[in-house]
């Protein structure tokens, strides 16, 4: 699958280091591993705002649909529209729905059908793959 964004390994590197991105984002974002659960900055993150695509800074949430779901990542109950691509994912002996950046292709996740309503789902986010832009008051 291409993407709008297209950059190296190395682009994608120096854009983390430039914006600060927390130890592993590369691997996360650009290789698909999975942060441990409750060591992101943003699980227990709950300031007005919105939650971007840390490498190419693609608007993927609004704060106001982050919910607690109690598994140690950042959860939400609705993306952006448009903002993310799904793919099925058969890794780790299950079947899973990826969810990556609409724009870059940075690997943000899963979704789940046990969120709450209105959507029932749950976007449940790596915090190494997003970065926060508060809100002004």
């Amino acid at each position: 699958m291409t993407f709008p964004v297209q950059k190296s390994e190395a682009e994608w590197q120096s854009v983390l280091k430039e914006k600060g991105a927390e130890p592993g984002a590369l691997q996360v974002t650009r290789h698909a591993a999975t942060e441990r659960p409750f060591t992101g900055k943003y699980e227990a993150h709950w300031q007005d705002g919105s939650y971007h695509c840390i490498c190419c800074g693609n608007l993927l949430f609004d704060a106001g649909t982050k919910f607690d779901a109690g598994c140690g990542w950042p959860s939400f109950s609705q993306a952006v529209p448009g903002a993310i691509k799904e793919n099925v994912d058969l890794s780790h002996g299950m079947r899973r729905v990826e969810t990556v950046c609409a724009q870059c292709g940075s690997h943000l996740g899963h979704v789940f059908e046990d969120g709450p309503a209105p959507t029932g789902l749950r976007y449940c986010m790596n915090s190494a793959s997003l970065d926060f832009d508060a809100k002004a008051s």
